[in-house]
């Protein structure tokens, strides 16, 4: 009977073992991702189908971990710090928090860090090292220019940010740069956690804004919610900078794709992944196109009519 029991558990063990060398043979990626809102998951969606589009097999080319700070940065952190405890072989940050917490953790062990969702690289500090990834730079212009074509009267663009947030602070500075270009004047209010948001909308709203213009802010976008119930109320139209902030209410956006900016990202950690680049060589990204997404039902409440020459490009949000 001893003997049998001792062969069941060479058995066990062998098989425990054989597990865990299997499990050691397969990279594993650590994705750390800022918060939930729809942008950033559709980042993240992307980044898997960029892998798949690559001919990458989950569970036989890599294996994905995956962590969500719930817009804190000091859990970001402590995600980061796991995930080079645990020695990922990428680890890929989505939004600026999740970057500069992976780039720290990652420093010392020279994990690649492959990033999305973020503004302003450079302004982040996250362009030099074994770093890399895609920009989601705000088409301004734009958003500027459609803004004037939807309400033409429009003096002043209200936008709330966050004061610690690199991505933020660097397009408030390119929309107050180009403002005055179409004839706008920028009223700004800054915010240094996601707990200020609803009542910093209340400020602005009472700043008479004519309109309210979304960054890719975390703080702001993931309680966009809130900031459409009371903007609805004082008859303030709020563009959004996606297609998924116009489904939720905004009334059009001129913004980039993020599951594209995503797959976009899965396909340069995929080079990295299988040794055909190097994090260190390749240069950060910037999806360059951009499409018109509109919500017909927030513009009708809000009394807009779409130009002829916009209604052309537009694409229905509540559609896609």
């Amino acid at each position: 009977m001893k003997k049998f029991v001792s062969m069941i558990l060479a058995l066990v063990l062998t098989m425990v073992f054989a597990s865990s060398a299997f499990a050691a043979s397969v990279p594993t990626i650590g994705i750390a991702q800022y918060g939930e809102h729809a942008s950033l998951d559709n980042c993240r969606e992307g980044f898997l189908q960029g892998l798949t589009d690559a001919g990458l097999t989950e569970g036989k080319d890599y294996e994905i971990v995956y962590q969500n700070a719930g817009f804190d940065d000091a859990i970001a952190t402590q995600i980061a710090q796991g995930f080079s405890a645990q020695n990922v072989a990428i680890m890929c940050a989505i939004a600026t928090p999740c970057a500069t917490a992976c780039f720290a953790a990652a420093e010392d062990k020279d994990i690649p860090v492959i990033f999305t969702a973020i503004t302003d690289p450079v302004q982040a500090h996250l362009d030099e090292g074994n770093i890399t990834g895609t920009s989601d730079k705000l088409p301004v212009e734009a958003q500027l220019d459609l803004i004037r074509k939807l309400q033409p009267e429009a003096k002043t663009i209200g936008i709330l940010y966050t004061t610690s947030e690199p991505n933020s602070v660097s397009a408030i500075a390119e929309y107050k740069e180009k403002a005055g270009d179409y004839g706008f004047e920028i009223v700004d209010i800054g915010v240094t956690a996601q707990s200020e948001v609803t009542q910093a909308t209340d400020t602005l709203i009472g700043k008479k804004v004519d309109c309210i213009s979304n960054l890719t802010d975390n703080n702001v976008v993931g309680v966009l919610p809130s900031i459409l119930e009371k903007t609805d109320e004082a008859g303030i139209p709020v563009y959004g900078s996606e297609v998924e902030q116009v489904k939720l209410g905004c009334v059009a956006s001129a913004g980039i794709d993020y599951f594209e900016l995503g797959r976009q990202t899965g396909a340069m950690a995929a080079k990295v992944l299988t040794g055909e680049a190097s994090a260190y060589d390749m240069d950060y990204e910037t999806i360059s196109e951009y499409g018109i997404y509109v919500n017909y039902d927030a513009l009708t409440a809000k009394g807009i009519e779409l130009p002829a020459d916009v209604a052309e490009k537009a694409i229905d949000a509540l559609a896609e």
